[in-house]
């Protein structure tokens, strides 16, 4: 957990934030339709930023050494990635495909989305994200390789700036084998895109 959650404010701190929030943009926080948002607010960033209550490399931590002598690409593909930007706290919302290649074991796949959906819940660049959840799998499985791609939405582009709403961001972070082998490449994005 992050030293800055150590000193994190109350519950009445942030609904404060969120008051004077409503004020600045010249509404009145006691207005009839306003009296709760304060409280709503804080709730829905506790669910939102859930990410930072816990390491997502715990999730990986029990894994399966009876696998049958299975050692080809497992791909976990369209994983929910909701995350916020960590630039203007606007969220990207979209599709994570996770990919490894077993040397020795395997982790449950729920634990895939786990992993996606405990790194996506913090305030971040989607390149980080992608990289971020690619380096957990490889430091806890020790896998010959990994793959990670996600392509999503920003709001920060789509609902500001420069309003270009349907376009989408894809990033991918490979290691090992993956990045390596040009066949086990191919074959990983072939999987991705859902071909063979």
């Amino acid at each position: 957990m992050p030293d800055s959650a150590k000193t994190r404010p109350s519950q009445a701190d942030a609904e404060a934030a969120v008051r004077t929030l409503i004020e600045w943009a010249g509404d009145d926080p006691d207005r009839e339709g306003l009296l709760e948002t304060p409280k709503r607010v804080a709730k829905a960033y506790r669910e939102l930023f859930q990410g930072y209550e816990a390491d997502p490399r715990d999730y990986l931590q029990r894994t399966f050494e009876e696998v049958g002598g299975y050692d080809e690409l497992v791909l976990m593909r369209d994983i929910p990635v909701v995350s916020f930007c960590e630039h203007h706290m606007l969220p990207f919302l979209g599709r994570a495909h996770v990919g490894y290649l077993p040397a020795s074991r395997v982790v449950g796949i729920s634990k895939l989305a786990r992993v996606v959906h405990g790194f996506a819940r913090r305030l971040q660049i989607q390149e980080k994200l992608t990289a971020e959840i690619a380096e957990a799998i490889c430091d806890i499985l020790k896998p010959k390789g990994v793959g990670v791609v996600i392509v999503s939405e920003h709001s920060c582009m789509t609902m500001r700036g420069v309003n270009t709403p349907g376009t989408r961001l894809t990033t991918s972070h490979l290691l090992g084998e993956v990045r390596d082998d040009p066949r086990t490449r191919q074959e990983f994005f072939d999987l991705v895109r859902g071909v063979g």
